[in-house]
């Protein structure tokens, strides 16, 4: 089942529309329904709440407002395998195609 802060595609009758991130997953009164609070990454984002079964969320289709409707979770794609040591890769100059590694965080420092 996908989880809090997990990333979703959300799909209209068949058609990818939006991806969204699962926010909170809180228990309705009713059993295997839950509350899914979402943050639709579109702009401008907006947060909505669907209340929604357990098959719901790990992807079975349902409807809303006569359309169906179903969410996908979001994979990361692999990383490709790295072709040197990631301490090699600081070393390597830009004369010979490659560039360097620059630290986020030591920019931040600066």
């Amino acid at each position: 089942m996908a989880a809090e802060n997990d990333l979703v595609l959300i799909y209209l009758e068949d058609n990818p529309m939006v991806f969204a991130r699962i926010e909170s997953i809180l228990t309705d009164s009713k059993p295997d329904w839950y509350h899914v609070k979402l943050l639709m990454l579109q702009v401008p984002p907006q947060t909505v709440t669907w209340i929604l079964r357990d098959v719901y969320i790990d992807g079975q289709e349902f409807t809303m407002n006569g359309k169906r409707v179903r969410l996908e979770k979001v994979e990361a794609p692999a990383e490709p395998e790295a072709e040197a040591d990631p301490e090699d890769a600081a070393t390597v100059t830009p004369e010979n195609g490659r560039t360097n590694v620059i630290s986020l965080a030591d920019l931040k420092k600066t």
